[in-house]
């Protein structure tokens, strides 16, 4: 009787000590993987959002001094919001041929130049799209309009008033056409409607590399740089969805990944879901930031 009440209690210890190995051997492995996965994710995190950030095809030139002659920025209150580093006053004060480039440390900067420029230029998107035709007795009401505080006067005063970038007709017809295939994740619009602040901001970078005959596929590419500064979490998360199915994010095509399908709210939407929670991913992106 006692040889058996040895045997089951050295059972049941031996039972014990199996379903603690077992279990320290499965946290191992899934530490492990978790731990390759980080690893995997960084190296995506370093094509999607370099330390060094881009350098885009275009310069700042005097747009700074422009857009503050015509007011559209009020130095002070630009100055004042931005908290601007050396190199920036620089550009808003003095421009010159200063190549346009975004990184995490300035895309806010770059994201409200860009507004502000895209508000004030003269455009096809403001006389043949949403805000020239359905909303055109609701143009201040707009996150874009109404949410640019940083002028001399209401913001209204200044949409699509000026010619600061010369474009022909042919040029605002390749502006309207790219404007209409570029989403961004924080809403269901694409640039055709530039009802945010980002719209505008990517209006303004296309006008810009439209003026400079820049192919349309580089400008696809340029726009998705400045997009994914601009959302990090949501790039790094479309770019781990490519990842998986087996594309590189340098082999993406960036007018498809611009597209509503990936850019827009519903759309990167519906690609976190797929994808599921990204450790360590940024943050970043709302209508307004």
């Amino acid at each position: 009787m006692t040889a058996i009440l040895f045997v089951g209690v050295f059972g049941v210890i031996l039972g014990t000590k199996f379903e603690e190995i077992n279990k320290n051997l499965k946290e191992k492995k899934e530490a492990a993987r978790q731990q390759k996965e980080k690893e995997r994710i960084s190296k995506i995190s370093e094509v999607v959002l370099p330390k060094d950030g881009f350098t885009l095809p275009i310069s700042w030139g005097d747009l700074g001094p422009k857009l503050m002659s015509i007011g559209v920025i009020d130095k002070g209150k630009f100055e004042e919001a931005m908290g601007l580093t050396d190199d920036e006053k620089k550009i808003l004060n003095q421009g010159g041929d200063i190549a346009l480039k975004i990184d995490m440390a300035n895309s806010h900067f770059v994201v409200n130049m860009l507004w502000a420029l895209g508000l004030a230029q003269k455009s096809i998107v403001y006389e043949e799209g949403p805000l020239g035709q359905e909303y055109k007795k609701e143009q201040g009401n707009f996150a874009s309009t109404g949410g640019w505080t940083l002028a001399k006067k209401q913001a209204i005063n200044y949409l699509g008033k000026y010619k600061i970038i010369s474009l022909s007709e042919d040029q605002e017809g390749r502006v309207a056409e790219i404007a209409k295939n570029v989403y961004r994740p924080c809403c269901g619009n694409p640039t055709w409607f530039p009802d945010c602040n980002h719209g505008m901001a990517a209006l303004a970078a296309i006008e810009l590399m439209v003026a400079k005959d820049i192919p349309d596929e580089e400008i696809y590419k340029n726009i998705l740089k400045l997009n994914s500064f601009w959302f990090p979490d949501t790039y790094l998360t479309t770019a781990y969805y490519f990842e998986k199915q087996g594309v590189s994010w340098d082999k993406v095509d960036a007018k498809q990944v611009l597209s509503a399908e990936f850019s827009s709210g519903k759309g990167s939407s519906d690609i976190a879901k797929k994808v599921g929670p990204i450790p360590g991913a940024p943050s970043g992106g709302s209508c307004g930031s």
